[in-house]
């Protein structure tokens, strides 16, 4: 979604935060008890909630500090976190799916004003949306605790996977920024010229090219899927709410830059929560 975690500031900056095509820009979950979502995850981020038409359904607009963070909606499929990727042209996009061996499950189609959505399958069964942004531009909140961080596709082959995401969204993936982080070439500058001026002076002690990644490409041996990150201040905090609210906690793990923490919500979403802790760092 955005590479502004390395050295992130906080979200909530004037004007409205833009999305380029082919960059993640919004996660939303669909639950069978919607008013017991809306419960746990007012628990575990502190969310407040407005109620939107025109989705076809009940669905619900998370915000924290009245900036928007992420959706949940009425649903009675098996409950997960999804991964909406912004693009220029719905339709466009959409009729080149099926040249790059992936499926269009539904759509494209019109969500009230918001935006117009595609469903989509990549070829290795790997689910996710495309958004031409109507009303919601995408998560308004980023990148800091009770909001979405990132998004990373999980796949048997990530090469295989590149040459979908490539063509269709401009993903790039180079040896120079290691292995796994996709970047959209130009990000970086959006971001100075928009939402974040300061970027660039920020991360210049990564290497270049950081502030162009939006998504993480990892090799998993399980069922292809986007796992989605959400950004917290403590991770055994946030996991001790999430098993008190009724979640379940499948895993914990620490890297070089973060503490995370697997999550199923109590109606079996999965999530990660993703405490910002470089080992090393003041």
């Amino acid at each position: 979604m955005t590479a502004e975690r390395a050295g992130a500031q906080p979200g909530g900056r004037p004007g409205p935060r833009t999305y380029p095509h082919g960059v993640p820009c919004w996660v939303s979950t669909e639950q069978p008890d919607l008013d017991a979502a809306l419960g746990f995850y007012r628990s575990l981020f502190g969310w407040e909630y407005e109620e939107r038409h025109g989705f076809g359904g009940r669905y619900v607009v998370a915000s924290l500090g009245g900036l928007a963070v992420a959706g949940i909606g009425a649903g009675d499929r098996s409950p997960e976190w999804a991964t909406y990727v912004a693009v220029d042209d719905v339709h466009a996009s959409a009729r080149g799916v099926p040249d790059l061996d992936g499926a269009v499950l539904d759509g494209p189609r019109e969500v009230g004003d918001a935006g117009e959505v595609a469903v989509v399958r990549d070829p290795q069964g790997a689910t996710f949306r495309l958004w031409q942004a109507g009303e919601l531009l995408g998560a308004q909140r980023v990148n800091e605790p009770g909001t979405w961080n990132f998004s990373n596709l999980r796949t048997p082959d990530p090469e295989h996977a590149l040459h979908f995401y490539g063509p269709l969204l401009g993903w790039e993936v180079g040896p120079d920024l290691g292995a796994g982080m996709a970047r959209v070439a130009g990000y970086g500058d959006h971001l100075a010229r928009t939402v974040d001026p300061q970027i660039h002076e920020r991360q210049a002690f990564v290497p270049p090219g950081f502030a162009d990644v939006v998504a993480g490409v990892e090799r998993d041996r399980g069922p292809a899927r986007f796992s989605v990150v959400f950004a917290v201040a403590e991770r055994d905090a946030a996991a001790e709410r999430a098993e008190r609210a009724g979640g379940t906690v499948e895993a914990t793990s620490e890297s070089p830059w973060t503490r995370e923490a697997v999550v199923r919500d109590p109606q079996g979403a999965e999530l990660v929560l993703s405490e910002f802790a470089p080992q090393g760092q003041p």
